[in-house]
């Protein structure tokens, strides 16, 4: 991993860390203040956010260790582990939504909110929107999903609390607000964490080949042997930052072992060059495809 894109992930790790250790406070001070469910268990939310950064942390540390023989591709893939982890951890938190929020239901509790929870859940949606856009825009920078599903789950907390803001102006019509909101907003965590599993997952599994970038490796065999020749066959494996292909590729059968080798060597070596692909290509004649 770069050193620039491990810069990122620890710089939005420990941001994060410090701004919903702060939040998780004022919403669990104020939540017990007023005996909202929806505020305490959007408190636990914020603080499995801290958990999660935590976790992303760890994922780019592991993942900028170098290549070893046990790990001859390096450790990449320890940062899509993370992103699953992040995905179980919100999970959870849902799961605990739900319970709080059907129990909130039942026993009919009917929330008076303070003035208090209005600024404070003002500016959890303020300080999580901004963690949010930061966390996205750095993994699309660095391509770090662990980055971009902090960043999602920063933003589930900044629209629950929006929710949360609108049931708090609503609740002195709805005595039964708190315990729907947190159902709503349980459904939406469901999401987002249905969502980051399944995106990580298929990378973690394996993924076809980038249509793309198929078509520059092509561009790139015609630009050396003025045919696109016979591609197929192609293997695609993404570790982290480290990607490798591999594919057949037919070369005229009048060829001598070592000039198909000068061939492939070339393209290989402007596959890396041009894409930062390691490419591994099976040479062989046209005849025996």
């Amino acid at each position: 991993m770069k050193l620039e894109n491990s810069k990122f992930g620890y710089i939005e790790g420990i941001a994060s860390i410090i701004v919903n250790l702060i939040l998780f406070g004022l919403k669990m001070w104020v939540g017990i203040l007023v005996g909202s469910v929806a505020l305490i268990a959007d408190a636990w939310h914020t603080l499995s956010d801290s958990l999660t950064s935590g976790v992303v942390i760890v994922g780019v540390w592991i993942s900028k260790k170098p290549a070893d023989k046990k790990h001859p591709f390096g450790h990449g893939r320890a940062e899509l582990i993370s992103a699953i982890i992040i995905s179980i951890l919100l999970a959870l938190v849902g799961i605990n939504f739900i319970f709080d929020s059907i129990n909130q239901l039942v026993d009919k509790v009917n929330v008076n909110y303070s003035t208090l929870a209005i600024v404070i859940t003002t500016i959890s949606i303020i300080a999580k929107e901004g963690l949010a856009r930061f966390s996205i825009w750095a993994g699309k920078k660095t391509g770090l999903k662990s980055l971009i599903a902090d960043g999602w789950h920063h933003r589930s907390d900044a629209l629950t609390s929006v929710i949360i803001l609108i049931g708090i102006f609503l609740s002195p019509y709805f005595w039964w607000i708190d315990g729907v909101l947190g159902l709503i907003v349980s459904l939406f965590i469901f999401k987002v964490a249905y969502d980051v599993f399944k995106d990580t997952s298929t990378l973690l599994i394996g993924e076809k080949p980038d249509s793309e970038l198929i078509e520059k490796i092509k561009e790139t065999i015609k630009e050396i042997t003025g045919d696109t020749l016979d591609f197929h066959h192609e293997h695609y494996h993404r570790y982290g930052e480290h990607i490798e292909i591999s594919f057949h590729l037919c070369l005229p059968g009048e060829l001598t072992l070592d000039e198909s080798h000068n061939i492939v060597d070339k393209i290989e070596k402007e596959i890396k060059f041009k894409y930062n692909v390691d490419a591994t290509i099976h040479a062989e004649p046209k005849e025996i495809k």
